[in-house]
């Protein structure tokens, strides 16, 4: 089941893809009704990518686990009024239109105003509604790398793109948060600025880019002082023989991050090499103790280095695969991971929360419906 913290309050989900739809799902997981509004021909994602026997992609089926979908034809009369009477019910809207798109439907900003008051609209966009960018196509890479969370990271040669798509899933999260706090200050003060706010209301102006941009106080202040080390050569980006990833004998790979001096300590003591330990403040980047590190884990199978370093308190971890990340068994143990079976299986992943020792929140399969069926029930 749900979490009960958001039940009883009604979402509305225009996104589309991933952002929106994440941050409506996150919402659905906390207890709230989520109604997902598509379009005739259904959310892209849908058929982005290989589908099921059912017409469905696996990844639109698991971003919209927990909502009730139906279709409307917003470019209509009947369309249109059929969104304006769930705007009407509802407390929040979550879409991830670019800006100016639901004007030209008619529901802009001040028609859902108009609508309903007390309604928190939360616009998440690549770039936001304002600036010489609000318009400009993009996607999660193009926001990693003008919000800064490209240039630090990656090989000393070239940035890395990173998968799945940070910026995306980040975007999401932070939407989600802002529509439950904003939800939260109209219950308490009548509007989020302690007024009444045209009935408690409020427009939420989110960016995919500004997400990412929201992260780089410590890099962009180091670039300002002239101290930023170079790609790779950063303590967290590479430029540390203690927190790196290692290729092993059988080509398999072994994260180590023993930053503090006990846990590179143990470490050394664990291979055999106590003269590594008061290099560990070697300036960096430390090429040569990196070198010479690279050759210690090439030395032995994945296997062996757990064997080895499990038991020891060094911050060594092995690299699973995706195929074993559901069977790690931390993971297993912590539930996060369901597995739906059919012939065409999902492995699903819950929200990481879990209160007063319950489980995760469960999601039920998205389910198709008619918009008078939802009327009646919002009734």
């Amino acid at each position: 089941m749900p979490l009960p913290f958001l039940t009883g309050l009604r979402v509305i989900d225009l996104g589309q893809y991933l952002p929106g739809p994440h941050a409506a799902q996150l919402l659905a997981d906390l207890g709230a009704a989520v109604v997902k509004v598509e379009p005739p021909d259904g959310d892209p994602l849908r058929r982005l990518g290989p589908t099921d026997a059912d017409g469905m992609t696996a990844a639109y089926k698991l971003l919209n686990a927990g909502k009730t979908v139906v279709r409307l034809d917003l470019k209509s009369a009947d369309g249109r009024a059929a969104f304006e009477a769930l705007i009407a019910k509802a407390d929040a809207l979550v879409e991830s239109y670019r800006p100016g798109v639901l004007d030209k439907l008619g529901v802009g900003r001040d028609r859902l105003r108009a609508l309903n008051p007390r309604l928190v609209h939360a616009s998440l966009s690549g770039w936001g509604s304002t600036g010489p960018y609000a318009l400009r196509a993009g996607h999660d890479l193009n926001y990693m790398a003008v919000g800064g969370g490209l240039d630090s990271s990656g090989l000393p040669d070239r940035p890395m793109i990173s998968h799945p798509p940070v910026a995306d899933f980040a975007s999401a999260q932070q939407t989600a948060l802002a529509v439950a706090a904003a939800l939260l200050g109209r219950e308490r003060s009548g509007g989020p600025n302690g007024g009444p706010n045209g009935g408690g209301g409020c427009f939420l102006d989110l960016s995919i880019m500004e997400t990412v941009l929201g992260w780089q106080g410590f890099q962009l202040t180091a670039a300002a002082r002239g101290t930023m080390p170079a790609r790779g050569e950063a303590l967290l980006s590479g430029g540390a023989a203690c927190y790196r990833i290692y290729r092993t004998a059988d080509s398999r790979f072994a994260t180590l991050s023993a930053l503090e001096a006990k846990f590179w300590r143990g470490f050394c003591e664990a291979v055999g090499r106590p003269d590594w330990i008061a290099r560990q403040s070697d300036p960096l980047p430390q090429t040569a103790l990196t070198e010479e590190l690279e050759a210690l884990f090439a030395s032995r199978d994945l296997a062996a280095w757990k064997a080895l370093l499990d038991p020891v308190d060094c911050c060594f971890e092995a690299l699973p695969t995706l195929d074993e990340v559901a069977d790690h068994p931390h993971v297993a143990a912590r539930g996060q991971v369901r597995r739906v079976p059919g012939p065409e299986p999902l492995v699903e992943t819950l929200m990481g929360l879990r209160v007063d020792g319950g489980p995760p929140p469960a999601r039920d399969p998205l389910r198709e419906s008619d918009v008078r069926e939802v009327l009646a029930a919002w009734a």
